[in-house]
């Protein structure tokens, strides 16, 4: 297909040295570059894959370039027929024709890209998700474990007592089978039914049951730890004793990283883990490649409990794996799917903010939010009065941090770090994670008068709270792990919190970590805060979605602040995160 004429679009620019713009693209690719819905690497890719494979058809090379674009956003997959109407005014190939001509290409004939139920995959992902797929169909193809009956009917009326009959029949039937999905929202006594389930497993064994906790960040994985500990006090000492002093640990420590892979570690399908039950919370969380890796790593005749809400936000990367999983596995006979819906420990407002949000419903939540209670507030941007307060009361939150580091207590310095979070959508902006650090770091000198931040010499201050940004197997830091600067003698240390306790290392050994005053509400997942203040984007962003102001809500534990305009809100509740994927369709009966 010809285009005349180049479409600039958005990147109105010839500069030689403006990044966005593939300058050796032409055609379809540059067109598409030019008008922003691609990047330059989008375009590279293809045109590299293009010219290996020798594909000369552009249309195919603009397809291979769209699902790269689907994998930065998310998607494992990309629909070309939809894809199309996104902007009705660039040059698109006729829909109509357009999956067939890529199924038809050099790039599909290399195996590049795949068509699959109308889906166009790169090679990688269809094959992630097709072993997704399989294993859990051959796990949930075998004869179920033996039980006995009496004895784990016995033992669920002894470790669930009065009330907690949802969460007795889920952790009985959970015991009945290899692989189960556990939902429900914050409150409904995830955590107690592991817990339970656990101590009901190794009543059932005449050996002493190996157990895996796990879960995808550091963080996440402290506060499983904790909550299974904490749960196993409340049982009996013969049933707690089995799992009073189990540890946590990442996905990533878990399967055992290798130096020579990002994807690859070294339990598999050849080389497989011990673990007769693995526990993996905040499965939400969890990418497409990463459940791929845990699948072909746990025996077949382990049992595998996958923890989580699926109305949080899905991975950071490519997949939404848990939602999928309920959509496909739910119309399944065996059970695998299980739903908590009780709530129990969540503060009641909360809780029905939580739900209103859920279930889509603006008006509900706006009139909670507009109640005056003090478990939940509303906060208009639009009141500069209100704002400063916003502002002010974080700034207290710091001071308290700072002064337990500045008093060398580790401990104290990371729970008033937890006493609030302040959550933002975007990193960048007026309501964005950069400005508020800076605005906090402002408030912290202007009160102390000492530098914090801004400068040379001046990063590590004392109180600085942590957050890791990427895996270091090396240290065992994993992303989304956080710690704080404490002072230590004459100099300062860096503080991580982690499911094995709190390690301190030198603060010139840690170079992925940024400041932690404010967090995106991705990064905040698998974390809970007694206090969280929210602030929402305008309501034309496109980050802000029903799952993403969800995600936030609930990880308060006691009182929640939103800052936004009714618009914004609005927004939020009726705009729900896309993301492209087969799985559910895959992992469906038939």
């Amino acid at each position: 297909m010809t285009v005349s004429g180049p479409v600039l679009g958005p990147f109105e620019t010839d500069d030689p040295h403006d990044r966005r713009l593939a300058h050796g693209a032409t055609g379809l690719l540059r067109d598409f570059n030019r008008a922003g819905l691609l990047e330059a690497a989008d375009v590279h890719v293809a045109q590299r894959l293009g010219s290996i494979t020798g594909e000369t058809d552009e249309a195919a090379g603009l397809a291979l370039a769209v699902a790269c674009r689907a994998v930065r956003q998310g998607s494992v997959c990309v629909d070309l027929a939809r894809v199309a109407t996104l902007d009705p005014s660039l040059p698109w190939p006729d829909p109509g024709g357009w999956l067939d001509r890529v199924a038809a290409s050099a790039l599909a004939t290399a195996s590049v890209v795949r068509v699959d139920g109308g889906l166009l995959y790169l090679d990688r992902y269809w094959r992630e998700e097709g072993q997704v797929r399989d294993d859990l169909v051959a796990r949930a193809d075998q004869p179920p474990p033996v039980t006995d009956a009496a004895g784990l009917e016995a033992a669920a009326a002894r470790v669930f007592g009065e009330g907690r009959d949802e969460q007795r029949g889920v952790a009985v039937g959970a015991a009945r089978q290899w692989t189960t999905v556990l939902t429900g929202g914050p409150g409904t006594g995830k955590t107690t039914t592991v817990a339970g389930l656990l101590a009901m497993l190794a009543g059932q064994s005449a050996t002493p049951l190996r157990i895996a906790l796990t879960a995808p960040t550091g963080k996440a994985a402290a506060r499983l730890q904790e909550s299974v500990r904490r749960e196993a006090a409340a049982l009996t000492a013969a049933d707690g004793a089995p799992v009073a002093g189990l540890t946590a640990q990442t996905l990533h420590r878990l399967l055992g990283w290798r130096p020579d892979s990002r994807t690859r570690f070294r339990h598999d399908r050849g080389n497989r883990l011990p673990h007769d039950v693995v526990v993996v919370d905040e499965t939400s969380m969890v990418s497409l490649t990463m459940m791929a890796r845990l699948l072909e790593a746990v025996r077949p005749d382990a049992r595998l409990v996958l923890v989580g809400d699926p109305d949080q936000l899905a991975s950071v990367e490519a997949g939404a794996v848990l939602a999928d999983l309920v959509e496909g596995l739910s119309a399944r006979r065996d059970g695998s799917v299980a739903a908590l819906v009780t709530p129990h420990r969540f503060g009641e407002r909360i809780g029905s903010l939580a739900q209103a949000l859920r279930d889509g419903k603006a008006d509900g939540v706006l009139d909670l939010l507009r109640a005056g209670h003090d478990e939940i507030r509303l906060v208009d941007p639009a009141d500069a009065t209100a704002l400063a307060g916003v502002r002010d009361d974080v700034v207290r939150h710091a001071l308290a941090t700072r002064a337990a580091a500045l008093a060398g207590d580790a401990t104290a310095a990371l729970e008033a770090m937890d006493a609030h979070r302040l959550l933002c959508a975007h990193r960048q902006g007026p309501y964005g994670v950069a400005t508020w650090n800076r605005t906090v770091e402002r408030g912290l000198a202007d009160a102390t008068g000492a530098p914090v931040g801004g400068g040379w010499g001046q990063e590590w201050y004392v109180g600085r709270p942590l957050l890791v940004t990427s895996n270091d197997y090396g240290l065992d830091l994993f992303n989304g792990d956080t710690g704080v600067v404490v002072r230590a003698g004459d100099g300062v240390r860096a503080v991580i919190a982690g499911a094995d306790g709190h390690r301190d290392f030198a603060t010139s050994r840690l170079s992925d970590v940024e400041t932690m005053h404010a967090m995106t509400v991705h990064k905040s997942q698998g974390s809970q805060a007694a206090e969280v203040t929210v602030l929402l984007p305008p309501e034309d962003s496109p980050l802000l979605t029903r799952e993403l102001f969800y995600t936030a809500v609930s990880r308060a534990q006691q009182v929640v602040r939103v800052v936004g305009t009714e618009a914004s809100i609005r927004a939020g509740v009726s705009r729900r995160a896309q993301r492209a994927s087969g799985l559910a369709r895959r992992v469906a009966p038939g």
